[in-house]
């Protein structure tokens, strides 16, 4: 196993490339999330990749265009088809040996993977905390409304609430106030109805990974348990399986060991 550096042409631009060499036939692309650059928060992407070539298969990260290290404009995840088929390109004739590509992406990658994976040539997909929420013009860290009904019935059912509210800890009417806006009923996004259609027509299996306390993870459970998601949650070759945690990077040691173990479950079956 070795890594080496690299620059990925992507029309006019160059994409900042690091690549994990392996024996195995099947590789892993890893799409970042975000704005992040390739190694992740903290190095956490670096990190995973090691863990898989440690095992045998080639794992290529790299940085979007306008992001880290890549030249270019930076578009956002809805303009990324383009990188994430000459990644994948790349990933093939710097390892010929490799019949398969798996991609892994978290929140909006994840999105953008479904979106645009199958014209990049993906042969299957591991898609964590897809992010689904419409921000017109917001943060993206604006929660949705089932995202903040979720928290606010943890809240509830936490007896230390009841100790809050009596000392005076928790505002009363902020916590009403609260509860009213989460009670709010709320439509699937135009965003959420486009992956669902995107995932129902992916060729390859996709396992989707959730880290269910995670406020972005809370929006697309909502979304897949409402009733517009209905065929796909019969679709065999789309599964689902959540962690207890609120890591929305899967940054604690356990976090970590739950992602990566799911992810060589997935290449070693490929």
């Amino acid at each position: 196993m070795m890594r080496s550096f690299h620059r990925i042409a992507c029309d006019s631009e160059m994409l900042a490339a690091s690549l994990d060499s392996g024996t195995e036939a099947t590789a892993l692309l890893i799409v970042s999330g975000g704005n992040e650059i390739r190694a992740g928060a903290h190095g956490g992407m670096a990190q995973l990749a090691l863990r898989i070539a440690e095992q045998g298969f080639p794992v290529l990260r790299y940085d979007r265009r306008g992001i880290g290290e890549s030249s270019g404009e930076n578009r956002e995840f809805l303009s990324s088809a383009d990188e994430i088929a000459a990644a994948a390109k790349f990933l093939r004739q710097q390892q010929p040996r490799v019949n398969k590509v798996i991609a892994f992406g978290n929140c909006d990658a994840a999105t953008a993977l479904a979106l645009f994976g199958p014209g990049a040539g993906i042969d299957g997909y591991v898609l964590a905390n897809p992010w689904i929420i419409e921000t017109s013009g917001e943060p993206e860290s604006l929660p949705s409304t089932a995202a903040i009904r979720s928290r606010y019935w943890d809240r509830i059912k936490n007896p230390r609430t009841i100790i809050d509210l009596l000392s005076g800890k928790i505002d009363l009417r902020k916590l009403l106030k609260g509860l009213k806006q989460a009670s709010k009923s709320e439509e699937n996004s135009v965003l959420s109805l486009r992956l669902r259609d995107a995932l129902s027509g992916l060729d390859g299996n996709s396992l989707i990974l959730l880290a269910k306390r995670d406020t972005t993870a809370r929006a697309f459970l909502a979304a897949w348990k409402s009733a517009d998601f209905s065929t796909l949650r019969q679709k065999s070759s789309v599964t689902l399986e959540t962690l207890d945690s609120a890591s929305h990077s899967f940054a604690d040691q356990a976090a970590k060991d739950w992602l990566t173990e799911k992810l060589l479950e997935v290449l070693r079956r490929a």
